[in-house]
């Protein structure tokens, strides 16, 4: 079989017609050689230190070593914060490098309580249970909340372990932040179907725009349903101490379920669900992947200690804010498409897949490393390069990155494309 694979993405190897899955794996190692060729497959790059402002990645060919970093969503620069680094070091000190164990049948270690606490609390509540990964923390939960009876409402831009989760109930889902066709789907649904619960993020994590919670916390009232947020990307970022969208509109006791990753802000692994006492004893024994999958290791005990460095040093979130205006502003002067965003994801929105590649090839040319979003993670007209920026940039590091821009625009005619 041949493809186009100037025309191809991602999505087109998930079950192609006529191969087995052998067949697909072929194919795609064809794919994968294809674009590296032409300089357009940008994706696994091996960092060859740790995660930060600055990395170093071996790219044979490229002139450079030491690259901006603008892919790390740690976003207060906590991964490399000596009071975070020391507590993973003594919790492993202290009790080794593995849980050993599932949380129900021995793997259940006091440091773990001490993160469901800490991250309760955090967001003025009670009750939280933690997961190995945010991922699981969304599908799992899902899975074990909403059955055939039941109907998940989605913003048609939540994460992919959302959709993961709904796999099992009905879905409904409505355009992005669209309140009017949301609505529509709670009238429809308030007789239909036993739970209907709308699930939204917080802040989104390719166009780094906000939910407008107020809102949709006063349809989910006024029509009977639930709501859940994952606010993984505005969790240290937005409202004034870093709670995030919940904050910024003060309905912390308005969400019924709070969703996050510890692999952001708070510098390690692992997810989160904050709940109501019982929905959270409930899930502790019955969503599949916390019950039957090994507990976050030890090292994880640095998370509590990013949690309580929040409030302790809120200068790395007015740092991180500074670093977001300066480079938005510094796109914008450049004629550059940055969308909607009102966080520390600043998109530049390309629209053609192919250029799309060729720019981020070009911005590690000129010694900037940025992700190349593509469909089907979005679609095909709506291809950007995402940059995600971290309260340890210098505006040295910030100029560096908008002097490759302003020599991509030259180089490929983008800002004319544009205007």
């Amino acid at each position: 079989m041949e493809m186009d694979f100037n025309n191809t993405s991602f999505k087109d190897f998930e079950n192609i017609p006529g191969m087995d899955a052998y067949g697909w794996a072929r194919l795609w190692a064809e794919y994968m050689e294809d674009r590296s060729r032409v300089g357009q497959f940008n994706y696994r790059q091996e960092n060859q230190s740790g995660c930060g402002p600055e990395i170093e990645l071996n790219l044979p060919g490229n002139p450079h070593r030491s690259f901006v970093s603008l892919v790390s969503n740690d976003y207060l620069g906590f991964t490399q914060h000596h009071l975070v680094k020391k507590a993973a070091v003594a919790g492993i000190e202290k009790y080794g490098s593995g849980a050993g164990a599932s949380p129900a049948i021995g793997g259940h270690y006091l440091f773990h309580r001490e993160i469901e606490d800490s991250i309760a609390a955090f967001f003025k509540r009670d009750n939280a249970i933690v997961y190995s990964t945010g991922y699981t923390a969304n599908s799992a939960t899902l899975q074990a909340l909403l059955k055939k009876e039941d109907l998940a409402i989605l913003d048609m831009a939540v994460h992919a372990s959302v959709y993961e989760g709904c796999l099992t109930t009905n879905v409904k889902s409505f355009p992005h932040n669209n309140l009017d066709a949301l609505e529509r789907i709670l009238k429809m649904a308030r007789q239909k179907y036993r739970t209907r619960m709308v699930i939204i993020d917080g802040v989104y994590s390719q166009d780094g725009d906000l939910a407008p919670l107020d809102k949709i916390v006063e349809l989910c009232r006024g029509y009977g349903a639930y709501l859940m947020v994952d606010d993984a990307h505005g969790t240290g970022v937005i409202g004034e101490t870093g709670r995030g969208v919940i904050e910024l509109h003060d309905l912390f006791g308005e969400v019924d379920i709070i969703t996050g990753t510890f692999s952001k802000t708070f510098a390690h692994i692992g997810g989160y669900v904050i709940a109501s006492p019982e929905l959270v004893g409930f899930l502790k024994f019955q969503a599949r992947q916390h019950i039957f999958s090994a507990t976050l290791s030890p090292a994880s005990a640095c998370i509590t200690k990013a949690i309580q460095l929040v409030d302790e040093e809120p200068m790395w979130m007015q740092r991180l804010w500074d670093n977001i205006d300066y480079l938005k502003t510094g796109l914008q002067g450049l004629g550059l498409d940055t969308g909607n965003t009102q966080s520390a994801i600043i998109p530049v929105k390309i629209g053609d897949i192919n250029l799309n590649a060729k720019i981020c090839g070009l911005l590690l040319e000129a010694g900037i490393y940025a992700n190349q979003i593509n469909y089907p993670a979005v679609a095909k007209k709506d291809a950007r390069v995402r940059m995600s920026v971290m309260a340890t940039h210098t505006h040295d590091q910030l100029n560096k990155v908008l002097n490759a821009w302003e020599w991509v625009i030259k180089k490929t005619g983008l800002k004319n494309k544009h205007h």
